[in-house]
């Protein structure tokens, strides 16, 4: 199934065929489908399945520490939907989670008027929308990220942008995921034309290239390596991995006075393609939006739950 999807990378005239139709998402409905199924086998029973998936984890790890038949919308929940260990710890943290008070900044950010008198809710009269970048704009040709909209709402508001990955931003990112999550939204990214098809293609290319002098991609880790533990950490599974941004992580917050350890789903992608012996694409490029595009689609259907906490 796995090399299935790994093979329609390089099958263009599937997406040809399937613009013709007129069913853009043809392609990429087939893969979300196909990664959905795959994992759903893989966490089925691990203690079972060690030989197909689990074949350098320990018989302790297998039978005490994973959780078994992860299904549906578990799978945002990233690594915590398989780790009892890891669910345990996560579960204590969400009973007072740090990230209310940057849920209130970032809500105070929204209403603020600008130097000219609009604010954010003249650029986004919805809050609950987190689930539906990045999206492809036809008149625009070109994919938009929710980081990149920010930025555009202030600079065509006469303000200056902000940092891509932390501060401010991450305050009114978690602000619109906390709406969107209050709203019992799912993530829902469209394909509705041959260029959004293209460039979901793309997305989906770069995830599966190996590169760098580590020779890695990123399914490396997260499809085929979801679940192996690499020194004290189990790989989290590339399904559900955009739900729950912008994210709160122990590491990020280490040392801060102020205690703001939220990043953008840009800042992770960045460290972990540097991670990958990689020199990262910039935050609002082509290729950083066309991965972000492939990795939202393939987890279409399931809860927002931003913004959330990660070791």
């Amino acid at each position: 199934m796995l090399f299935k999807i790994v093979r329609a990378t390089a099958l263009a005239a599937l997406v040809t065929s399937a613009a013709v139709a007129g069913d853009f998402n043809q392609q990429a409905e087939k893969d979300r489908e196909g990664i959905v199924k795959y994992f759903e086998a893989k966490f089925a029973d691990p203690e079972k399945s060690k030989n197909t998936f689990f074949p350098y984890s320990t018989d302790d790890e297998l039978k005490n520490n994973f959780i078994k038949n992860v299904k549906g919308d578990e799978f945002s929940k990233g690594g915590y939907a398989f780790s009892k260990n890891g669910r345990l710890s996560y579960d204590e943290i969400k009973e007072f989670p740090p990230t209310e008070e940057f849920v209130e900044k970032g809500e105070e950010l929204f209403n603020k008027p600008f130097a000219n008198g609009k604010s954010f809710k003249d650029c986004f009269p919805k809050t609950d929308i987190s689930g539906d970048y990045p999206f492809y704009d036809e008149k625009r040709a070109q994919l938009v990220s929710l980081t990149q909209a920010v930025n555009e709402c202030l600079t065509s508001n006469g303000e200056k942008k902000w940092n891509e990955k932390k501060g401010k931003m991450t305050h009114l990112q978690a602000f619109l995921a906390q709406e969107s999550a209050d709203a019992e939204k799912r993530i829902d990214i469209k394909i509705e034309s041959k260029a959004a098809a293209e460039a979901y293609e793309r997305g989906k290319e770069y995830y599966f290239s190996q590169r760098g002098y580590l020779n890695l991609s990123c399914a490396t880790c997260h499809i085929q390596g979801a679940g192996q533990r690499v020194r004290n950490e189990s790989l989290s599974q590339g399904l559900g991995q955009t739900t729950h941004f912008p994210v709160y992580r122990l590491k990020w917050a280490a040392g801060k006075a102020d205690n703001d350890g939220l990043g953008t789903l840009e800042r992770r992608m960045s460290g972990c393609i540097k991670d990958q012996g990689q020199v990262p694409p910039k935050n609002t490029s082509d290729t950083m939006k066309e991965l972000l595009y492939f990795m939202a689609y393939i987890s279409n259907g399931l809860p927002v739950d931003g913004p959330d906490i990660r070791k």
